[in-house]
């Protein structure tokens, strides 16, 4: 089996299967998130997006897996200038959001700048993540409903509006 920086390197192997195989690896317990967010803090942003695409692969089955560290981390990623950093980022808070309930600030913020980036995806993360974190029903829907009617009103994308439509339907 190859290790997780030997499949980075591989040019040879498309980013979709080195995100399969390091997710895969990920569940195993063949490799643990901090050494992959170690890498992941010095890659260029190709690596860094596939490091995280892999994350959100895992931690879609596991929460669990992402620590204190790795929320820090995606949440500073989602300003990242790669905008497949910036959504994959948004898609492991979506995933784990629920673990740290108290520690979403920084997401909230940075989530916030991402809801008026141009590229639909990013948005569209940015629409689930956030809803996560309202359907969480924590003190900070107080000003993070009123901000995502703002987003609503503004957003162009029915798609996307649906999302954060379906997250206040939850919350009532």
């Amino acid at each position: 089996m190859m290790d997780f920086e030997t499949i980075l390197q591989d040019n040879g192997t498309k980013a979709k299967a080195k995100v399969e195989m390091l997710a895969g690896m990920l569940l195993r317990g063949d490799l643990n998130v901090e050494d992959l967010l170690a890498r992941a803090k010095v890659a260029k942003s190709s690596e860094k997006g596939t490091c995280i695409e892999a994350l959100e692969f895992a931690t879609k089955a596991k929460p669990e897996l992402a620590s204190a560290d790795c929320l820090k981390f995606v949440s500073e990623s989602l300003l990242d200038k790669a905008p497949r950093v910036r959504w994959e980022s948004a898609k492991v808070i979506a995933n784990i959001a629920h673990l740290y309930p108290g520690n979403l600030s920084a997401a909230i913020g940075n989530l916030l700048t991402n809801s008026e980036f141009p590229g639909t995806v990013v948005r569209w993360s940015t629409a689930r993540a956030l809803g996560e974190i309202v359907k969480l029903r924590t003190k900070v829907n107080g000003d993070l409903i009123p901000a995502v009617e703002a987003i609503i009103r503004r957003e162009e994308d029915n798609a996307i509006k649906k999302v954060y439509q379906a997250a206040l339907k939850v919350v009532g």
